[in-house]
């Protein structure tokens, strides 16, 4: 690590360590909001609000939560005021506790939380080092109901339901029946919808929204077309509370000049916002983006195949991609996993990342379903090259199969803050998870590194990372029995280096090339005193 002790290390994000948690169904942190709108049918199971909330997260932060678990970025899923009704998709009745069902971008939905709480929650994240990343959909809005009328034929479109064999049916295109596409490739300027103005006009914000709205397509030219509206409406959350990055959902179902220019907007947003709040710049990294381009591999490489056309996403406004091939490379053992994805972040995809999960909100197929392979999933994950997505729950066991549920809904239960307080099996799993994540969060060589495996019987590795006059390099040896170990070490560490396995707490010094670490695990997590 860097020689002097009292410094922290460097926030990189193509190391991060991202909680992804669905904002409903986190924590409970304020029951006076759980109803609004008058959402009081009963829903499919799991598929009504349950209460979780932004105050909830925020409670979790101050709690230390997620400094326990070596967390240094927060994905939460959209925040915006939803469709007010809920919808029948054959699975009983659903609201839109998940947040992808937009009615209103630039409210809050009172259900999540206030603005007062946002800025809270960006606050309280900043204090403890943790950057907060919104999800953001541009893509389409609310399903239709009653009391949700559909946005006007020249900004929707219905009726078409992607069949993904080509660019154009899978960007032209409703995801299902009822969920009206944005017409993000129109050029056809258009005007606010009437529920919109009356909405805002009963609200008392009309104007205050209105010379927002002149004020940035003034600025920037662009014209009133409804992607550029959508982009204003989602970056003025950067403006507003410098939040550090987006995730932007169902990405590939636009054209990709949409994302570089809500790329534009975006980096325009945070560096006004980072001028106008000197003292609360955490540090000099850009805003940060990542695309949730269903069913990216890794193995790709920097390009996305339609078919009929091939995309690369990196160079249209994003940092990062979601990898849907880790839950399956996760089958292998870790030196394949390692040396594969070292391999690719080192040159192919230099200078970028992706974002590597074993478990999803919408991922029928995840690995390790049942929950049997807990403490091997987080130390496949969280020692990955890579960005690690630890879906909330993962560090904890909950079950990803619920009785009762329907498609998503048993992926989306509520956090199981029981297990964690009584269940001594949940505490030895999320401990597991502590002490990797810690390490994770420390050094980010493990994430950003380079990977080198040092011995392959015993599983013993190092990873190396260096940036300007930043150096950090660690060891690490994986099922090497209980007892006695002896790691060679010299290719990393000095003789007479003093070492510390962050898993067990103990302490060494390296003698002949080697470090002697004496502990009941199988691992070690080698880091220089």
């Amino acid at each position: 690590m860097n020689n002097d002790n009292t410094q922290k290390p460097p926030f990189i994000w193509e190391g991060a360590n991202v909680y992804f948690l669905l904002t409903d169904r986190f924590y409970n942190g304020n029951p006076s909001n759980d109803i609004n709108f008058n959402r009081t049918k009963t829903p499919g199971k799991l598929r009504g609000f349950e209460g979780g909330d932004i105050i909830g997260i925020i409670k979790k932060i101050d709690e230390g939560y997620f400094d326990e678990l070596g967390i240094n970025a927060i994905w939460l899923t959209p925040i915006v005021e939803q469709i007010h009704d809920g919808v029948d998709e054959g699975t009983g009745l659903s609201y839109g506790f998940h947040g992808y069902w937009a009615k209103d971008w630039t409210a809050l939905d009172p259900n999540f939380g206030t603005k007062e709480d946002l800025a809270n929650l960006v606050k309280k994240a900043h204090e403890k080092g943790i950057r907060i990343l919104l999800d953001g959909v541009i893509n389409h809005t609310g399903p239709v109901t009653e009391e949700d009328p559909m946005w006007p034929e020249d900004w929707v479109r219905t009726g078409i339901v992607c069949d993904y064999k080509s660019f154009e049916n899978t960007t032209m295109c409703t995801l299902v029946d009822n969920l009206p596409d944005v017409r993000t490739e129109s050029n056809q300027e258009v005007e606010l919808p009437v529920f919109l103005i009356e909405k805002w006009k009963n609200e008392g914000r009309y104007e205050k929204e209105i010379a927002s709205l002149d004020e940035f397509f003034k600025r920037t030219n662009y014209p009133r077309t409804p992607k550029y509206y959508i982009i204003k409406w989602l970056t003025d959350y950067i403006l507003e509370f410098g939040i550090d990055g987006y995730r932007a959902d169902t990405v590939k179902h636009t054209d990709e000049d949409v994302w570089v220019d809500f790329r534009k907007e975006c980096d325009y947003a945070f560096e006004t916002w980072k001028k106008h709040h000197p003292l609360e710049v955490l540090d000099q990294n850009p805003f940060y983006t990542i695309a949730e381009v269903y069913g990216y591999e890794i193995s790709t490489g920097l390009d996305y195949d339609f078919g009929d056309r091939k995309v690369n996403y990196f160079e249209n406004g994003f940092d990062c991609m979601i990898n849907f091939e880790f839950k399956l490379d996760a089958q292998n053992d870790y030196e394949v996993i390692f040396s594969k994805y070292s391999e690719k972040l080192q040159n192919e995809l230099k200078g970028f990342s992706v974002l590597n999960y074993i478990s999803s909100h919408d991922d029928p197929t995840p690995f390790d379903a049942n929950r049997i392979r807990t403490f091997e999933a987080g130390t496949k994950l969280l020692l990955s090259p890579g960005m690690s997505q630890i879906y909330y729950g993962d560090e904890t066991g909950r079950s990803l199969v619920i009785e009762g549920t329907e498609g998503d809904a048993t992926l989306r239960s509520f956090m199981n803050w029981d297990d964690v307080e009584n269940n001594s099996e949940t505490q030895r799993i999320l401990w597991h998870w502590q002490k990797l994540g810690q390490f994770r969060r420390n050094h980010p060589a493990v994430g950003a590194g380079i990977h080198n495996m040092i011995s392959d019987q015993p599983y013993i590795f190092s990873r190396s990372f260096s940036k300007v006059n930043y150096k950090d390099e660690v060891v690490i040896g994986l099922d090497l029995g209980t007892g006695r170990k002896e790691l060679p070490v010299d290719s990393i560490f000095k003789d007479g280096t003093k070492l510390k396995d962050a898993f067990s707490g103990n302490e060494t010094e390296v003698q002949n090339g080697k470090a002697i670490i004496d502990s009941e695990y199988g691992l070690v997590l080698l880091e220089q005193i």
